[in-house]
């Protein structure tokens, strides 16, 4: 990763093309292990494609991902059961806030205190 984040901060030094020597001194500059094996793999899989397309392809790669909540549930649909089941709880609390502020407010002309 921070053989990437040193070619990008490259890149936006203005450096067109930036060299292995280029993300040496970066990584240099911070005290960071230099590792030329990972250099020479980023080099050689970056080495005929721009920067800002790989970027937007991974872009569109990572909203393909599941965030993993209910709303990714429902989104999914493959069980519709599911879905109805997750809008059960939040009918429920709906009804129990509704039933608590019943019970607070009284008719016996007390002010409460959040009304």
């Amino acid at each position: 990763m921070k053989v990437i984040a040193a070619f990008l901060l490259a890149k936006l030094g203005g450096k067109e093309n930036p060299t292995s020597n280029d993300l040496k001194k970066i990584l240099e500059s911070v005290g960071a292990e230099i590792d030329e094996s990972r250099i020479d793999l980023l080099f050689s899989l970056i080495k005929d494609h721009d920067v800002t397309e790989l970027i937007a392809a991974g872009r569109e790669k990572m909203a393909a991902l599941s965030s993993g909540g209910p709303a990714a549930a429902m989104v999914g649909g493959g069980d519709g059961g599911a879905a109805a089941a997750a809008a059960e709880p939040a009918a429920e609390s709906k009804k129990k806030v509704e039933e608590v502020k019943e019970e607070s407010s009284d008719g016996e002309g007390m002010m409460g205190l959040f009304d």
